[in-house]
């Protein structure tokens, strides 16, 4: 039971992904208080019911915009005199994912992307090189410092190469499964604003257009 005195802390990230399509508070918040018989309770508290429509295909992606009011109303129904304590986002994006693809479509996505993206940083540094004319500076270089010309294939364009991937690696500090330090990949930090950008999109979109889950 809860008491007057009780107080719960809850947080919410601002995006939850959900593998069921009824979905619980335990699916997306973090709950606490002192009174555990409380928690346990809330834990089980229904939020919301995805449900597919006829049209549409079981295993697309469902998402549902959600204020923290109508959370905090859903709990105030249950319990009245608890007094909630908001630690999380004040608004929060619900996905709901059906089903996973296959792993060797996974594997298959991968390897294409790794492919553009390998030849497209390729097309990228050659056009550079080319607009920069480092193979001219190269061939003056090695003139003036060694006397003689260059055929194209010196210590300049083996350590050029070298240090070239090697600052490739260092810069997005990751070789393979491998982090050279602890800290973010450059990569990992432009995704996470990125989705961060997405996500705050798409809840102003839903509340302007008032198809978020929200309180009267």
């Amino acid at each position: 039971m809860a008491s007057n005195s009780d107080t719960l802390y809850i947080k919410i990230e601002q995006n939850v992904l959900v593998k069921e399509p009824s979905v619980v508070l335990k699916d997306i918040a973090k709950l606490t208080s002192t009174n555990r018989e409380l928690v346990n309770k809330l834990k089980t508290l229904k939020v919301y019911q995805f449900h597919t429509p006829a049209n549409q295909d079981k295993k697309k992606r469902q998402s549902q915009v959600f204020s923290i009011l109508k959370i905090i109303e859903l709990i105030g129904k249950e319990y009245p005199n608890v007094d909630i304590q908001n630690m999380g986002e004040k608004d929060f994006i619900i996905e709901y994912e059906p089903q996973q693809e296959v792993k060797w479509i996974q594997y298959l996505k991968v390897a294409i992307l790794c492919i553009f993206t390998f030849f497209g940083s390729a097309f990228t540094i050659m056009t550079f090189n080319n607009d920069v004319g480092v193979g001219e500076v190269f061939l003056d270089f090695y003139q003036q410092v060694m006397g003689k010309s260059s055929n194209g294939f010196t210590v300049l364009e083996i350590s050029y190469a070298i240090g070239l991937s090697l600052g490739i690696l260092i810069f997005f500090n990751h070789i393979g499964r491998k982090k050279i330090t602890h800290d973010p990949t450059p990569i990992q930090v432009e995704m996470r604003t990125y989705e961060k950008d997405i996500d705050t999109t798409f809840i102003e979109n839903c509340g302007r257009k008032g198809t978020s889950n929200d309180v009267d």
